[in-house]
């Protein structure tokens, strides 16, 4: 007889004794593990046969005969390369999701790839399911990171930032099973490229991505300018993933992010930025101990960012006292008059600042300019001096 696995002669011809000849229709797990259960068993290829029995029959495939996965299983001893499981046959909504994703040509099964060991799957609500929210990051991070096919396969180290970001800590250090991981925001059979229009991560199906969690936020979103102008279909508008960035997601009152805030607005409103490097405010918070200072958001707003124009905006005139106020104490009719974006160069814009800043570089201008010519005569003088001198010595020593 031609063994199949290796593993004790004893164990197999027992085995042997039990079941062959006999037709394994419906037969159950115990039958199969009199040889399965040995933790040293191989298939003719090398590879790990064995199955833990108590695992197994705690899993959601318990119940289950093995041949009703193992469907070409007709008898003992089963042939040496038997068909893979197709799990479709029982999951086919899930299958035929999976078939239109972004894992649907992995080389590796892609359904034990995320749920585990197929002799070891339990329900998502249990903790020792891989797909369990606590372990959804880690069993992502198995491709996703540098350690698995990030690098082979040139996809993005997602798993090291998520794991640094707020939503990473909070899933991760606090335990709040609500927080986002990977299938929250990419889903979890039909995963699509964040460049396919129906993805749940393409450009214009963020906000709602993030509203689902983040519904009022999503809510002040529409409603500002930024909201509007995505709607309308235009992609340079941002998103969530444009201030917050998709993985790497800071807490908006650490330092670290306040720092980097006016940057990421400046990359859009690069004349806005450029002024506002010109202010008190900017200035105060480059030194980089203070960071307290105001930064972008903090008079437009964060989300429901909206025009000067708009009686609703924090910029508005009739509003400006408020906004100053929250950090000026005092601040009255007067004080608003101050202009945080007033422009120096632009001279139809702002024809006063425009000439005294011309003003003071033509006076600094003329004042080095005569003293370069003042320092120029004057070592010429003293050359001119030096030499005199130098000849005069000369002429009374001979």
């Amino acid at each position: 007889m031609k063994h199949v696995f290796t593993t004790s002669p004893v164990l197999v011809f027992s085995a042997f004794l039990i079941l062959g000849g006999m037709q394994l229709a419906g037969q159950s797990a115990p039958d199969c593990l009199t040889c399965h259960n040995d933790p040293a068993l191989q298939d003719s290829a090398g590879h790990k046969a064995s199955v833990d029995g108590h695992t197994f029959a705690s899993s959601v495939h318990g119940s289950l005969p093995c041949n009703a996965c193992h469907a070409d299983i007709k008898d003992f001893p089963h042939p040496d390369h038997i068909a893979p499981v197709d799990c479709k046959t029982c999951h086919a909504d899930e299958a035929t999701a999976l078939a239109g994703s972004v894992h649907s040509n992995a080389k590796d099964h892609p359904c034990t790839s995320c749920h585990g060991d197929a002799h070891a799957i339990f329900p998502k609500t249990d903790a020792r399911s891989a797909v369990y929210p606590l372990n959804v990051p880690r069993t992502c991070g198995t491709c996703h990171s540098n350690d698995g096919m990030a690098q082979k396969h040139g996809l993005p180290n997602v798993y090291p930032a998520y794991m640094d970001s707020i939503h990473g800590f909070a899933l991760s250090k606090e335990g709040l099973l609500v927080a986002a991981s990977c299938q929250s925001c990419h889903g979890s059979h039909h995963i699509l490229s964040h460049k396919d229009p129906q993805s749940a991560t393409y450009k214009t199906n963020i906000p709602k991505t993030c509203g689902g969690c983040h519904a009022k936020i999503d809510a002040d979103y529409e409603q500002g300018t930024h909201g509007h102008a995505v709607m309308r279909g235009n992609l340079k508008a941002p998103v969530c993933t444009d201030c917050h960035t998709a993985h790497s997601i800071l807490q908006p009152t650490e330092a670290e992010f306040r720092m980097q805030s006016t940057p990421i607005c400046g990359s859009c409103h690069k004349d806005k930025l450029s002024t506002y490097h010109d202010t008190f405010h900017s200035q105060l918070g480059s030194l980089g101990g203070y960071v307290e200072t105001a930064r972008c958001w903090d008079c437009h707003g964060a989300h429901d960012v909206l025009a000067a124009s708009d009686p609703r905006s924090p910029i508005a005139p009739a509003n400006l006292v408020v906004t100053c106020g929250r950090c000026h104490a005092g601040a009255n009719l007067r004080f608003v008059q101050y202009q945080p974006h007033a422009n120096a160069r632009d001279r139809k814009l702002n024809p006063a600042l425009f000439y005294v800043r011309l003003f003071m570089n033509l006076l600094l201008a003329s004042v080095l300019t005569f003293f370069v010519i003042h320092t120029v005569l004057w070592l010429i003088r003293a050359r001119v001096d030096q030499v005199h001198n130098g000849s005069g010595q000369g002429g009374n020593h001979a």
